[in-house]
């Protein structure tokens, strides 16, 4: 079973340790095999595909709560925000 992190800019995540059930693989995000939603991304086991992590992608509210917090992550997706074209 996947685990599912709520909070996106929850520290560590991208490091912690998953071992697949499946087939006993070892690793963490990074070294997983990915598929983006418009929701969350799901993170695989390399070797047999078996969902190992789903995180979620942050609403607005999160990314400015984080950002207020000091996450520098978030306070870099402020300033992409703040830069992108309006519509008229």
């Amino acid at each position: 079973m996947a685990t599912t992190i709520e909070n996106y800019f929850q520290p560590g995540w991208r490091e912690q340790m998953h071992t697949c059930a499946a087939c006993e693989w070892k690793g963490n995000a990074p070294a997983m095999t990915m598929e983006v939603d418009e929701d969350a991304t799901e993170y695989a086991c390399p070797v047999c595909e078996n969902p190992l992590l789903v995180v979620m992608h942050p609403d607005l509210e999160q990314v400015q709560a984080a950002a207020a917090s000091g996450n520098d992550e978030a306070q870099a997706y402020l300033a992409i925000i703040a830069d992108a074209p309006r519509p008229d």
